[in-house]
């Protein structure tokens, strides 16, 4: 007779957890806050943060001295070049001589030139970049924390993330908050 008795309780108390748990989970989207797990367009934010973009015409105004170097040194050997073609009627086998290692020198300093430019290029675009990362990423972190986001991830052109619900993309107001934070300090 306890046997009877007991099943309709359970019976009971599982119907009771089934209805509980079918109300909450289809009640929690309406009165959860916000989502918990969001991403970012990686490149849509970096092409909008002002840090990258004050970061970015630096490295232009830079790139500009070099290539004014350069075009200084390249004008050097091609005068030393005008005056070689212009005056080598003129001169000795010895000032030939001279006048051709003169433009071989030269040449010779602006590859080297070119080559340590190229270099420093690429690592001050790699330093700039790292430190745009850096501050970024912590202040996605804080602001994850702030938020109360579980995750947020990165989507990319690679298709890390192939779909995402409407409202999962938090990546405007993030770069909305990211750059009132640049420029407050």
């Amino acid at each position: 007779m306890t046997k009877k008795v007991l099943q309709p309780k359970i019976v009971l108390i599982a119907l009771s957890f089934i209805i509980a748990f079918q109300v909450f989970s289809f009640s929690y989207p309406f009165f959860a806050d916000k989502q918990e797990i969001v991403y970012i367009d990686n490149a849509r934010l970096l092409d909008n943060y002002q840090g990258m973009k004050d970061a970015r015409q630096a490295f232009e105004r830079k790139s500009m001295a070099w290539k004014a170097n350069i075009d200084t040194l390249m004008s050097d050997v091609q005068v030393a070049i005008k005056n070689y073609e212009k005056e080598s009627a003129s001169l000795s086998k010895k000032e030939k001589q001279l006048s051709q290692e003169l433009i071989k020198t030269k040449q010779k300093q602006l590859q080297n030139y070119q080559l340590a430019i190229q270099q420093q290029s690429a690592e001050e675009d790699a330093r700039m970049t790292e430190e745009v990362l850096t501050k970024v990423n912590a202040f996605l972190t804080d602001y994850g924390k702030q938020n109360s986001y579980k995750v947020i991830m990165g989507a990319n052109a690679s298709g890390n993330i192939i779909y995402a619900q409407d409202g999962l993309d938090i990546t405007d107001e993030v770069i909305e908050a990211l750059n009132q934070h640049y420029i407050g300090g």
